[in-house]
């Protein structure tokens, strides 16, 4: 809900645009690094606990949202509520992948797909027609009913199918992941204003990261099992995963900022723009999930490519005289090739992954997809705010998500390359 408000928000507090994108971007990172956490919650907590609390806490982060008056105070709420969506996407995933059989994931995981993908089908929509008629505080304020009923609901009725296990909780990993990223991310934002800093913060931050990453392969109970990523499957397919919810999450992005300062749009109207491939990305996920069980990733992932290719050609064209209709059917087109992608990629990342270690490769491949997207939209509000020109940036931007496509065709292509070369063997 938070796309289409950026920039009614962004001239309501006079801020930045590369400082507003973080109200997003700063959403997206905490959920990556949660997500790591949440294998841990998972194990140290009942299921009904880590349910009831996590929904507890996004009650917290919305009211504070409800009443923020400045940008830090509303980036504040938006963490917060970042903090207990990261572990309810982990937690939902685990679940389903837990509960049902292997033959059966791709429909499953194609269905939650749909599910999760709903909000971003019709949030900026509401969004827009909500700052129509209210300020932006009211995007926290008419979600608070809908939480509290949830919470009522999930107390009165949520089962309990778990059992807590006596797991500690490594602080230190916790601590080089939260700083390691978020340095990291930072960095990228002050190139322009400072090259020589931006270098320094994300060799730090990086740093973090190595230290983070030798540190899970010497624990015996690791935050996160970055041993997983021996598993050539998971490896490729969470990369693909990765690559491809970054041109998701920052075409998604970039449009609405597109259509509102170059062709004058309201927020509502940015909002219908998105809707289309919004709603058409949910319901091809959950097809591409039905299909992948009877016939594997290939030809969805092939056919998802060549879509989003050819629907990045009018993005790459697109000016202040471009008709709103072809830009709808554009960002239709990619993201049903996006979603024929985006679903398979997920299904077939976890087809080697042991019973035992699923609530760690969900983590792990949640966290990644999340620290990509926050890096994707990053960079695309740093490239996209580089020239004087909103259009020139805004095609600079879409070049950068071609060339992250290309690698993800270049990945699929050396993985079922290899996996024909190992069946004739």
């Amino acid at each position: 809900m938070m796309i289409t408000a950026l920039t009614p928000i962004q001239q309501s507090l006079k801020i930045t645009l590369t400082n507003v994108q973080w109200l997003t971007t700063g959403y997206i990172l905490v959920v990556g690094i949660v997500m790591p956490l949440s294998s841990n919650l998972y194990e140290k907590f009942s299921n009904r606990q880590l349910f009831l609390s996590t929904v507890g806490l996004f009650i917290c982060g919305t009211l504070l949202g409800a009443s923020a008056s400045n940008f830090e105070i509303l980036l504040l709420a938006r963490l917060l509520q970042a903090c207990a969506g990261g572990i309810l996407m982990s937690f939902q995933m685990t679940t389903m992948i837990t509960i049902y059989p292997p033959e059966k994931r791709g429909t499953v995981l194609g269905m939650s797909s749909l599910i999760v993908a709903s909000g971003p089908a019709i949030g900026p929509t509401i969004s827009g027609v909500i700052l129509h008629f209210f300020n932006w505080q009211y995007l926290f304020i008419l979600i608070l009913p809908f939480m509290f009923l949830i919470l009522i609901i999930g107390f009165i009725t949520f089962p309990n199918f778990s059992k807590p296990q006596d797991i500690k909780i490594d602080f230190i990993s916790v601590f080089l992941s939260l700083f390691g990223s978020g340095i990291a991310l930072a960095s990228l934002t002050i190139f322009q204003q400072n090259i020589l800093l931006a270098l320094l913060a994300l060799l730090v931050g990086l740093f973090l990261l190595f230290v983070f990453t030798r540190r899970q392969l010497q624990l015996k109970k690791p935050m996160l099992r970055v041993q997983l990523f021996k598993l050539r499957s998971f490896r490729l397919f969470t990369l693909v995963g990765m690559l491809a919810f970054m041109v998701l999450i920052g075409t998604e992005q970039l449009i609405p900022i597109f259509v509102e300062n170059v062709k004058g749009l309201s927020s509502m109207q940015a909002g219908f723009v998105l809707l289309p491939g919004a709603i058409l990305n949910a319901l091809f996920a959950a097809l591409a999930g039905r299909y992948y069980d009877l016939h594997g990733p290939k030809l969805l992932l092939n056919v998802g490519f060549v879509l989003m290719l050819i629907a990045t050609v009018p993005f790459l064209l697109m000016n202040e005289k471009t008709p709103i209709w072809i830009i709808t059917f554009a960002y239709l087109l990619r993201m049903i090739g996006n979603s024929l992608v985006f679903s398979p990629a997920m299904s077939e990342a976890f087809r080697d992954v042991a019973p035992l270690y699923v609530s760690h490769a969900s983590a792990l491949n949640n966290s990644l997809r999340q620290i990509a997207a926050s890096v994707s939209t990053t960079l695309m509000i740093v490239i996209a705010d580089i020239p004087h020109s909103l259009v020139t940036g805004t095609h600079l931007a879409i070049g950068f998500t071609v060339i992250l496509l290309l690698i993800t065709e270049t990945l699929f292509f050396k993985y079922t390359h290899t996996e024909k070369t190992h069946s004739k063997n």
